[in-house]
């Protein structure tokens, strides 16, 4: 594939509003990629959970128009890393997973970025590695030359280790070797650039330094924006229920959207559409609630095509507008009370996160509100929780 030098679409893309900075400088690396070089380019993620958001999206959404522009792209698969935590912007030790998790969220991680990049390019398609291909192979020898490279003092200058040592919070040596092992894939890829979050610069940039002093040469980073709530300043979240993903049905995934608040709107669309941006206005000026539905409808088509996004469009205003059920409800069989069916369901996770619900009045069965969580469903029953979750007893 021949490399794009056009000026204009490539500051277009840098100008979008998703890169925060890029380190030397972006009018260098944008100069690299007007003069015709062809660069490798990665962005690196531990699978630390078996669901990706759409603020995981943006990023491949990015890489991907970069891979468009002829250029050699990355993904890589941190299922090393993964097993050693990294503490970034954590006030106590990441957790560290097994082997055996890591494998299952890179089976479904893979899966969800599918639809992001088109992997299915016969002459430059994404490269998906893993990290573990060499840090596996690293000796304690390449490990004490790889630190000699770095100071204490330069590892406590991070924000959330300075943060834990005026709380008295332990910081453990092996979270010292995490900047190091991210800085070596820069070194065993060989790459030009690195694209990561905010949160990330540290690592990035440990990595420059490594391909620096191993390689001779320098390496880009180009980091990008988190999408957080301007507001809140919020970020999208699993446990906290607060994000959009992208394990998510159509019809979830549309309403997880539209549940969004309204201050996220301008994030979303410069994000994760790739509307023109000259429409920008003219969509939110539509009104918060229709302006959700242009943004809803664009990423849904994006996973899962127009058809699936119109239907999804559909749904949701026949629930939401007109109070209707929507056309299709998942069958359950009855597990006796509506805990215990709507946990083994996955509609809710726990037996605790139930009782909250219908304590907050979230649950409806039949669109009567459930108030005790021990209410005995029979067959035919609607069990509606939240705003757009359904299930119909068999």
């Amino acid at each position: 594939m021949k490399v794009t030098t056009d000026q204009k679409i490539i500051e277009e893309i840098f100008s979008r509003g998703v890169v925060v900075e890029v380190l030397p400088s972006k009018e260098e690396l944008i100069k690299k990629m007007i003069a015709g070089d062809k660069l490798r380019i990665y962005i690196g993620a531990d699978p630390t959970s078996d669901s990706l958001h759409l603020s995981h999206a943006k990023n491949y959404m990015f890489l991907e128009e970069l891979r468009q522009l002829g250029h050699e792209v990355i993904v890589l698969v941190g299922d090393f890393t993964a097993q050693i935590g990294d503490p970034t912007d954590k006030t106590a030790a990441r957790v560290q997973l097994s082997e055996k998790q890591v494998k299952e969220n890179v089976r479904s991680w893979i899966n969800q970025i599918q639809p992001l990049m088109n992997f299915k390019d016969k002459t430059n398609p994404p490269r998906i590695l893993y990290n573990s291909e060499w840090l596996s192979k690293l000796s304690f020898k390449d490990v004490v030359l790889l630190a000699s490279n770095f100071t204490v003092q330069q590892m406590l200058a991070r924000d959330m280790f300075s943060k834990r040592i005026k709380e008295d919070t332990p910081i453990y040596l092996h979270e010292f070797l995490y900047p190091l092992m991210q800085g070596y894939d820069s070194v065993a890829m060989d790459v030009d650039v690195e694209l990561c979050g905010t949160d990330q610069t540290f690592n990035a940039l440990a990595g420059r330094t490594l391909v620096k002093r191993l390689k001779d040469k320098e390496k880009f980073v180009i980091t990008v924006n988190l999408m957080e709530n301007p507001k809140t300043k919020e970020l999208m979240s699993k446990s906290r229920g607060t994000g959009v993903f992208l394990s998510a049905s159509p019809n979830d995934m549309f309403g997880q959207i539209m549940a969004q608040p309204d201050e996220m709107i301008e994030v979303l669309f410069i994000n994760t559409t790739r509307i023109s941006l000259s429409e920008k206005t003219k969509i939110t000026e539509l009104g918060p609630r229709d302006a959700k539905i242009w943004i809803a409808h664009d990423i849904v088509k994006r996973f899962y095509g127009e058809n699936e996004a119109q239907k999804a469009q559909e749904n949701f205003r026949k629930v939401f507008s007109k109070k209707e059920l929507p056309e299709e409800i998942k069958e359950v069989e009855n597990k006796g009370n509506v805990t215990q069916t709507t946990v083994v369901a996955g509609i809710i996770q726990s037996n605790s996160e139930a009782k909250r619900l219908i304590k907050q009045k979230a649950v409806k069965v039949n669109d009567i509100v459930v108030e005790d969580w021990e209410y005995k469903l029979k067959s035919g029953d609607v069990v509606k929780v939240g705003p757009r979750k359904f299930l119909k007893i068999k």
